[in-house]
């Protein structure tokens, strides 16, 4: 049996938000042709974006039970919380 070790999750998370920033500083340089607000786009991206995804995983952990089983069986969201 494979073992797919945490370390790799990060590494492809750490990698694929890399690979994000650049692409958008380079179409932020194909439409502006100013490489400082391009950069300006990319540090800009990184942090709204963590706190976006950050935000929806909190909504997500509180109102989706999408995937999740309990007891052998899909678990319902509950309605009286």
């Amino acid at each position: 049996m494979t073992k797919v070790l945490p370390k790799r999750h990060l590494a492809k998370a750490i990698t694929y938000r890399v690979l994000s920033t650049i692409l958008t500083i380079l179409l932020a340089f194909i439409f502006t042709k100013d490489i400082n607000l391009s950069l300006q786009f990319g540090v800009v991206e990184v942090a709204v974006k963590i706190v976006f995804y950050y935000l929806h995983e909190r909504v997500w952990y509180k109102y989706s039970h999408f995937g999740v089983k309990e007891n052998g069986k899909e678990k319902e969201l509950d309605k009286n919380k």
